[in-house]
């Protein structure tokens, strides 16, 4: 693993300084940008002790490796995803009524930060990915979810199957998401402790995963669109088990 990695765009590294400071070694901001965002950010730097370079554009876009950094890259101290037995101890030690989502063989970096967003916004305990064949921490992850990627766990595992099997016999109900279900999500309960499970982008869930459902489950779809993005599916359903809990802000 490398010693370093690159978190870009303001809104991710402002995320990075509120939520894991200690992780931030160097700001390398564009030379020139003097705009209010950007000195807000240079303020919490300061605050923060973190060293800051000024430096032309064309290191930035090296850096983000053409994604949009908005003036603004962070070298931090890598990130790590959590075990198996990290999960088992935030289990362990949680309080409330768990809530998981699993994303079986998403590969798109892109929704598996909205995935993460998603899963922020609605208090899910962790997000939980195989280690082989899916997307996994980067730079645009970090960027997409806007912050969530430093505090909601993504816990990777070595079998997704036994996985989930062990998490039903901590209690927990796995519904999976097929669009060829009989039941609507609408009509499962998501109150009791729950592991909701999206499939891969175009395939769906690999068949071990679907034969560990306790549920499958679809969303009713009134239009000629046979099917919804992934992390667009994973908002909905992570938001219809916060309605049926009552959740408030």
């Amino acid at each position: 693993m490398s010693d370093r990695e690159y978190v870009y765009g303001l809104h991710a590294v402002q995320a990075m300084l509120e939520r894991s400071p200690k992780r931030v070694r160097q700001l390398k901001v564009q030379r020139g940008r003097l705009d209010a965002r950007m000195q807000a950010l240079l303020d919490q730097a300061s605050a923060e002790s973190v060293d800051v370079e000024r430096v032309m554009p064309d290191e930035l876009d090296r850096l983000a490796d053409g994604g949009v950094h908005q003036g603004v890259v962070a070298l931090v101290t890598p990130s790590q995803l959590w075990s198996e037995e990290m999960l088992g101890h935030l289990l362990d030690k949680e309080e409330g009524v768990p809530l998981l989502l699993v994303l079986d063989g998403v590969t798109d970096p892109h929704n598996l930060g909205a995935c993460l967003r998603s899963a922020d916004a609605a208090g899910a305990h962790a997000v939980i990915i195989p280690k082989d064949k899916s997307a996994t921490l980067s730079p645009t992850v970090r960027k997409v979810a806007c912050g969530a990627a430093e505090t909601v766990p993504l816990v990777a595992v070595t079998n997704l199957a036994r996985t989930l099997k062990q998490l039903q016999q901590r209690g927990l109900w796995v519904v999976g998401t097929a669009g060829e279900a009989e039941q609507l999500l609408y009509e499962i309960d998501l109150k009791v402790p729950t592991v909701i499970v999206m499939g891969a982008e175009g395939t769906g869930m690999r068949r071990l995963t679907r034969e560990h459902c306790d549920y499958l489950a679809k969303l009713p779809m009134a239009g000629a669109v046979s099917s919804l993005n992934v992390s667009v599916t994973a908002g909905i359903c992570l938001f219809e088990a916060v309605r049926q809990r009552g959740m408030k802000s």
